[in-house]
């Protein structure tokens, strides 16, 4: 039995569901602490029961004060939709959410990652995005309060590391899709499932030739505990995400398929500063994590439309409904 306390921000929402999950199957004790902006308490409602899972509702912008070994810091709005809605709230959720949970590994001397994004790349002007580039970032556009404070949290990471020498590990995630993923977060995975699901045309924006890779979730936490428990030596960034690059109209073609939908293919203007293209190089975490992503893009949407496909039976088609509406 392994009696490491961890706490997990952000712990009831996609990601951090699956986290909290697969630590306690580790036969870790988990503080899983989420404000239910967009994580959802049904998603850890099946851990409840488990004497060594803990539930709290809290805002990181707010301190907090527990005693904790190891710190997953995963708070934050990440879909367009969700992070545009109170631009302000999220770079105060980025930013200050930072500082409070380093003020906290500071004082129980815990080990702490931070989980960021590829967002910090911007609309890349290197392909495919290694750790060492430093992005192209609009600092003032629709997305830069993710972008940009995703890019400070990281800078307030490594601050922390030289001035008070903690122990730090950043990951810069790529796209990740899976069960438990927000029926209504506008992302094009969960956006396309509906869609075609609800059989309402699949929208793509541009020309649908934009690209980028896609991690199924359990691919991507197993990276995420592997980069924790790496030596004190290795902070990062490291990059996790899948290499294989698929257009958004590969990706509608697929989940088309899949489904046995009759939904047509639709194409709208693109959003303003929305990538062109996105692919992590991945041969740091291969070397330092021993890790690469093994989930097949086909294999992991037929289980996502799975989920998405009970998710719907459920509700009546009142998530199809709001997701795309």
């Amino acid at each position: 039995m392994d009696n490491t306390r961890i706490l997990v921000t952000g712990g009831a929402g996609f990601l951090g569901s699956h986290l909290c999950e697969r630590l306690l199957a580790q036969g870790r004790e988990v503080l899983c602490v989420d404000n239910f902006f967009t994580g959802r308490r049904a998603n850890v409602g099946h851990l409840l029961t488990d004497p060594r899972f803990e539930l709290l509702r809290h805002d990181v912008t707010f301190p907090l004060y527990v005693e904790v070994d190891e710190i997953y810091n995963l708070a934050c709005p990440a879909s367009p939709v969700h992070y545009q809605h109170d631009p302000v709230q999220t770079t105060k959720t980025s930013v200050h959410g930072a500082i409070n949970m380093l003020g906290l590994a500071k004082r129980t001397k815990a080990k702490i990652l931070q989980a960021s994004t590829s967002e910090v790349y911007g609309d890349p002007g290197v392909h495919p995005q290694p750790e060492s580039y430093w992005g192209n970032v609009n600092p003032i556009g629709p997305r830069s309060c993710y972008d940009e404070g995703k890019r400070c949290a990281e800078t307030l990471f490594f601050d922390y590391h030289r001035q008070h020498r903690l122990r730090i590990k950043v990951i810069r995630i790529f796209n990740t899709y899976g069960p438990r993923m927000h029926p209504n977060d506008g992302r094009v995975v969960s956006n396309f499932i509906i869609q075609a699901l609800t059989g309402q045309p699949l929208t793509l924006f541009g020309d649908g030739l934009q690209t980028r890779s896609f991690c199924y979730v359990d691919d991507l936490i197993d990276a995420m505990i592997r980069t924790m428990d790496t030596p004190d030596a290795f902070t990062g960034p490291v990059n996790l995400g899948n290499p294989d690059e698929f257009s958004m109209l590969e990706l509608a073609r697929e989940i088309v398929d899949i489904t046995g939908s009759r939904s047509e293919i639709v194409f709208r203007p693109l959003p303003a500063d929305d990538p062109k293209q996105r692919r992590p190089e991945t041969s740091l975490a291969r070397e330092a994590l021993g890790w690469q992503a093994t989930t097949p893009l086909r294999a992991g949407l037929v289980k996502t439309i799975d989920y998405f496909d009970t998710l719907l039976s459920r509700s009546g088609g009142d998530a199809g409904r709001q997701a795309t509406g």
